[in-house]
């Protein structure tokens, strides 16, 4: 994310265009951060509930990408590419969101992992090219199903 800091808050300027989903999951950073960082469990997971993913290719490290589809129940056809920026080890993942591959930015994103206790907070902190944009995901439900999302995580590693 250019111009954030190592905490994951949003540089200044920009609240307008921020959206932030949290989510506890009743397991430790290390099992969370492997069902991420594992080109064989992230697409069993990715999307709201409902979807699936089909990947065209993979590269989980910094200066790699996640080319791929997201197929909702309808089968509608969501092309998406993750580019993958910084990535610290059971910390922090920052990837921009594109409009397919090499398509145009949506948002920049920046995941976190954070151990409390037996569990791990999941803060993903997305700010989005403009406000306009960042109103329309609202619009048609990005909360809910980015909420979405980290609970199929959270089931995928056992704790829901």
């Amino acid at each position: 994310m250019t111009g954030g800091d190592a905490t994951g808050v949003e540089p200044s300027g920009t609240e307008d265009r921020t959206m932030v989903l949290e989510r506890v999951i009743h397991a430790p950073v290390a099992v969370v951060w492997g069902a991420w960082m594992n080109p064989d469990t992230l697409p069993k997971w990715w999307g709201p509930d409902g979807f699936s993913c089909r990947t065209a290719r993979i590269d989980l490290r910094a200066g790699g990408d996640w080319v791929f589809d997201m197929i909702a129940p309808d089968g509608t056809v969501y092309p998406n590419h993750h580019r993958f920026g910084a990535i610290l080890p059971e910390a922090r993942i920052e990837y921009a969101l594109l409009w397919g591959e090499n398509g145009p930015k949506h948002a920049d994103v920046v995941a976190t992992f954070v151990q409390e206790g037996a569990a791990t907070r999941v803060k993903l902190t997305m700010v989005f090219v403009t406000a306009k944009e960042f109103e329309e995901a609202k619009g048609f439900g990005a909360v809910e199903l980015g909420l979405q999302t980290l609970g199929k995580l959270a089931r995928v590693v056992g704790s829901d």
